[in-house]
């Protein structure tokens, strides 16, 4: 091995290896168990039911409806608007990634300011998706209620038996319409179930991801480390900014939720970025991109630890 260890590197290793196995417990025991809630609708993150319209006792604890994935938590806010935000935040993100890369060379991503400004593109990249999706689907119920109500005025002059038959002629239609898509909208949900799933992971480990990034580099890099990679320019400045900027303004207007408990997907990012770092310069990598994960430092489990201290929040439970 190229990498020296001494006595403390081991109080590192164990630091980092109880985060990274008490994150896989949280997300089993929160993710993986048996856990219910009573009384909300049936709509399993990872597999949609075709027709979402029935409600059954219980579904697991946590989980998100596709629904959530492209609605807007204001009320009239149309779809199209979140769809518009997220794409241009890819856009515009994905622009700034390759400025970076043409600037450095692939050599960049050994930093984790990359790892997570990807990880955000990767959840714009989703939340496009679902966001367009969404839009589809959106533009569906107007149409079949336009459909029905006009029927109903048309015969809005007949009798009680006449009445009769236009309430049997609208359930007809809505009977028609979802025939029409049933096959599209089961293989799409299936699909979006699968996708929304993903979405959620990359949401709330961009959100805490971000924050540590940000921190960091504006309380810690910027006043302390600046070097010719990590000093303050516009591209840095950018690419610390926009992250955060972009992903609040998705918060503002999405109506994901952010359940503590899936923050230890953050705490798994983390860990494994820690780990690589460990293992390339186990194979000879010569420098360090972070002076503070160093481990020929004594200080080395003091800042590993301070570096739990801004994660520990994930391994609290949530209802």
């Amino acid at each position: 091995m190229a990498m020296e260890v001494h006595w403390y590197d081991f109080v590192c290793f164990g630091i980092v290896g109880v985060a990274f196995c008490g994150s896989l417990w949280v997300i089993w025991k929160k993710e993986g168990s048996g856990k219910y809630e009573d009384k909300t609708m049936y709509e399993s993150l990872l597999v949609a039911r075709p027709d979402s319209e029935g409600y059954i006792g219980a579904t697991r604890l946590g989980h998100v409806s596709s629904s959530q994935l492209w609605r807007s938590c204001w009320r009239g806010v149309h779809p199209v608007w979140l769809l518009l935000l997220r794409s241009v935040s890819f856009f515009v993100m994905v622009g700034f990634l390759i400025w970076d890369v043409l600037k450095w060379d692939a050599s960049i991503f050994i930093y984790y300011t990359e790892w997570t400004f990807s990880l955000v593109i990767v959840y714009f990249a989703l939340g496009s998706c679902m966001s367009a999706y969404g839009c589809w689907v959106y533009s569906l119920k107007p149409n079949s209620e336009n459909g029905v109500t006009e029927d109903l005025e048309d015969s809005s002059w007949s009798s009680t038996a006449t009445a009769t038959a236009v309430a049997f002629r609208a359930q007809e239609i809505r009977g028609t319409i979802k025939l029409q898509s049933h096959y599209d909208q089961e293989a799409i949900q299936r699909r979006a179930g699968s996708l929304g799933y993903l979405m959620q992971i990359a949401y709330q480990t961009s959100a805490g991801a971000v924050i540590l990034t940000d921190i960091i580099f504006w309380c810690v890099i910027v006043p302390f480390l600046s070097n010719a990679h990590l000093g303050l320019n516009m591209l840095m400045g950018c690419m610390h900014t926009l992250n955060a900027f972009f992903l609040i303004l998705d918060a503002s207007l999405n109506s994901l939720p952010l359940p503590w408990f899936r923050l230890s997907y953050f705490v798994l990012w983390s860990c494994i970025y820690v780990i690589f770092q460990w293992v390339i310069h186990a194979f000879g990598f010569p420098w360090w991109p972070y002076p503070f994960l160093e481990l020929s430092t004594p200080w080395a489990p003091l800042c590993i630890s301070a570096w739990l201290f801004f994660t520990s929040p994930a391994t609290e439970s949530s209802h």
